[in-house]
């Protein structure tokens, strides 16, 4: 028995025309998929740059003798100058 594998060529021509708008069709979404993926990370960030952070800085200062002042209620005590 001769297995017969051929495909009439409209039925060919066809397929690939369908093939072909299909490929257009991904190509196009996939362009639109990175374009929004684009256009949402800057609305993110243009809204997240929106707010007004605060700096979290402590000024530390010293008091020449050797012991830092650390905020104003330390309960630091000079030691040795306690009795003067």
């Amino acid at each position: 028995m001769e297995n017969n594998n051929n495909v009439p060529y409209i039925v060919y021509e066809s397929a690939v025309a369908s093939h072909e708008r299909i490929t257009k069709r991904l190509f196009f979404a996939l362009i639109f998929c990175i374009v929004l993926l684009f256009v949402s990370n800057a609305l993110w960030l243009y809204h997240w740059c929106q707010y007004d952070y605060t700096s979290t800085e402590t000024a530390y200062t010293q008091d020449g003798e050797g012991l830092n002042i650390i905020g104003d209620s330390n309960n630091v005590t000079d030691e040795e100058n306690k009795d003067k």
